[in-house]
């Protein structure tokens, strides 16, 4: 089997008449079963679209540093906000890379006695007085992908036999979908080449825009890790481990990482997080295969909970100890 490229998928070609969508779905199928990653094309976002958001990207990190300390995410109870090189953990280790986390554009939920501790991830952003801009770019990014997204989960659902709107419900009113703008500053001083740690995301889907630089790496059938070559206008799509417990493990959640790009160079990638309402329990799929699923990959380090938010909570607990420390010393588990 080769591993030099990720599955390319098409999604306009569900608007190309049946057998043209049959053929997708036999695509999709295959790729989400046997490899939880694809390249997707055909999505309809514009390179001027694109533009506009990696443009504002580069300035906000261009920013003085002043500038973009003024909006840390130790400020932010929500885990909003900017985080310096190396304060964030994968898997325990430091990441070398910056990151404005941004999210849905909501008042803060601070949670009532009895309300549970996620609804702290949801609240208002911070944005740089100095690049309005962004704000514009940012909010329309995290818009128009959560379209695509819309699109391509009824797409995988239909692919393996399931009913295409059998999530619509979890995703109504208030989805917590969640944007990365990130740098790659190169690699760090002490040789460590861990950008971002080997690790599966909590949620259903996410779609990443990188750059030509390259870096990312995704663990394939044989164990390794295996780059994934920059396509130009594609979208780099991977399943979080909520498809993989909803099928019973039938549809793959998999390890990723990112590799610090050699010396100096720089790398800006931006992951979409499309993920449902914080308070979502998400339902067994019902479908055909369901008899030929493996069964979910455990971890006792870490535990999938019945409700989503407690999953994307113990995330940035672990993620961001800084902020858990300032702002949720309530909310952290003794060692």
């Amino acid at each position: 089997m080769s591993y030099l490229q990720l599955p390319v998928i098409d999604l306009s070609a569900a608007d190309r008449g049946p057998q043209v969508r049959a053929l997708l779905h036999a695509q999709l199928h295959s790729a989400a079963h046997d490899v939880g990653f694809f390249q997707l094309t055909g999505h309809g976002v514009t390179e001027a679209e694109t533009a506009a958001l990696t443009g504002a990207m580069r300035a906000f990190f261009a920013l003085p540093e002043a500038d973009r300390l003024a909006v840390s995410n130790l400020n932010s109870p929500h885990f909003r906000g900017y985080t310096r090189t190396g304060d964030e953990r994968t898997g325990g280790s430091r990441d070398w890379r910056d990151q404005l986390d941004i999210g849905a554009e909501r008042p803060a939920h601070v949670p009532a006695p009895g309300e549970p501790g996620y609804w702290w991830l949801e609240g208002p952003n911070q944005w740089p007085a100095a690049l309005p801009a962004l704000r514009t770019a940012a909010l329309g990014w995290i818009d128009r992908l959560s379209g695509v997204a819309h699109k391509l989960l009824h797409e995988l659902l239909a692919a393996i036999g399931a009913p295409p709107d059998f999530y619509d419900d979890v995703f109504a009113d208030r989805p917590h979908l969640h944007l990365k703008l990130v740098r790659y500053p190169g690699s760090a001083g002490d040789g460590s080449d861990q950008g971002v740690g080997a690790h599966k995301d909590y949620g259903f889907l996410t779609l990443l825009h990188q750059d030509e630089i390259g870096g990312l790496q995704v663990q394939r059938g044989d164990g390794l890790f295996h780059e994934v070559p920059p396509i130009p206008g594609a979208f780099v799509v991977n399943l979080g481990e909520l498809l993989e417990v909803a099928t019973n493990g039938y549809l793959l959640a998999t390890n990723h990482r990112v590799v610090s790009p050699p010396g100096a160079t720089e790398r800006y990638s931006v992951p979409f997080f499309y993920n449902p309402r914080l308070d979502a329990r998400i339902a067994p799929l019902p479908f055909p295969h369901a008899t030929d699923a493996p069964g979910v990959t455990t971890d006792p380090a870490n535990p999938l909970f019945a409700e989503y938010g407690r999953n994307e909570l113990k995330g940035w607990l672990r993620a961001h100890p800084q902020v858990a420390a300032r702002h949720h010393q309530d909310l952290l588990v003794p060692a």
